[in-house]
C-alpha cells in the first residue's frame, strides 16, 4: 500500500488526466485535510469536477496517484470501490433529485439500497436528515412542489444520509437566490463541523466560498496555481491569484481555447 499522510482524506500525487489529446490535469498534487471544508476553485474547464469524479472513481488517472484515506482508488476492483463510495456522500449541480420520488424517499433511497435497515429506523433516520436540514416538515412533498433552493437542501440531506467520512458539493450555490445562498453555504459549514466530515466544495462563487472554506485550491491551466487559505488568497500578489480573486479578464487565465492564429485561420478560407 502506498504510504500516506494520516492528516489527509483525499491525496492527489503528480495526477494528470486527459480526453484524448487534450490534457485537462497535468501533474496536479494537493491533499484535502480530514474533517476540513476545502474549496477547489478555478475557470471553467479546468478540471474541478473531473477531479471529483476521478475521487469516486468514476474516471482513471493516465499517471499519478490518487489516494482515498490510503487507498489508491484507480488500483481499487469493482466491490472494494463500491465499498469506499459507501463513505462518499455526493451533492450534484442543481440537486438532481429523483423527479418521480417524494422528499423522503429521495432521502431514503441510499439506505434502501445499500444499509439493509428496517423501514421503521430508515423513518428516523430520513427524519433526522430532513431535520438537519430544515425540511423535516416537507417530507412528504414531491421535488416539483419546492424551490430550487430546498431541492438543493434536500439532495444535501440524501447526500449526508450514510454518514458518510467525505462530501463532495458540486457547484452548490449555482442558481440560488441570495437568501438560499447563504443559507446552503452556512449549512456546509454547520453540517462539516457538527458531524465531523470533510468536505470539498467545488463552486465559481468566490466571496460565500471564501467564508466558508478553511482551504482553497485554484486549478488553472491543467496545474494547481495555489493553494492556501482564503486570507491568504486575498493578500497574494502572485498574478494568477490576484486575476482569479479580483475577477479581472486580463491576466495568465487564457479567455481563448488554444487553436491556430488568428490570421492563419482566417486566411485560410480564402486559399
Amino acid at each position: 500500500m502506498t504510504e500516506s499522510d494520516p492528516n489527509a482524506l483525499v491525496e492527489c500525487r503528480n495526477l494528470s488526466f486527459g480526453y484524448g489529446q487534450r490534457l485537462i490535469l497535468d501533474d496536479v498534487s494537493f491533499t484535502v485535510p480530514r474533517g476540513k471544508v476545502t474549496a477547489l476553485m478555478g475557470a471553467s474547464g479546468g478540471g474541478k469536477t473531473t477531479v471529483l469524479r476521478l475521487i469516486g472513481g468514476q474516471l482513471r488517472a493516465t499517471r499519478g496517484t490518487l489516494l482515498f484515506d490510503g487507498r489508491e482508488v484507480g488500483t481499487l476492483d469493482q466491490k472494494s470501490l463500491y465499498a469506499i463510495r459507501r463513505r462518499m456522500g455526493m451533492l450534484f449541480q442543481f440537486g438532481a433529485l429523483f423527479t418521480d420520488l417524494s422528499v423522503f424517499d429521495n432521502v431514503a433511497f441510499p439506505l434502501r439500497e445499500h444499509a439493509g435497515l428496517p423501514e421503521a429506523l430508515v423513518r428516523d433516520i430520513v427524519l433526522m436528515k430532513l431535520n438537519a436540514v430544515g425540511l423535516r416538515g416537507a417530507r412528504d412533498l414531491m421535488p416539483g412542489e419546492i424551490s430550487g433552493g430546498m431541492a438543493r437542501r434536500v439532495a444535501l440531506a440524501r447526500a449526508i444520509a450514510l454518514d458518510p467520512d467525505l462530501v463532495m458539493y458540486d457547484e452548490p450555490f449555482a442558481g440560488l437566490d441570495p437568501i438560499s445562498l447563504g443559507t446552503a453555504a452556512q449549512l456546509i459549514r454547520r453540517l462539516n463541523d457538527t458531524l465531523g466530515i470533510t468536505s470539498i466544495v467545488v463552486s465559481h462563487d468566490l466571496e460565500e466560498t471564501f467564508r466558508i472554506a478553511d482551504r482553497v485550491i485554484v486549478l488553472a491551466n491543467g496545474k494547481v496555481a495555489a493553494q492556501d487559505t482564503p486570507e491568504e488568497m486575498r493578500r497574494s500578489t502572485d498574478p494568477l491569484v490576484h486575476q482569479f480573486v479580483n475577477a479581472e479578464p486580463e491576466g495568465p487565465v487564457r479567455f481563448h481555447y488554444p487553436g491556430p492564429g488568428v490570421a492563419e485561420d482566417f486566411s485560410a478560407g480564402l486559399r
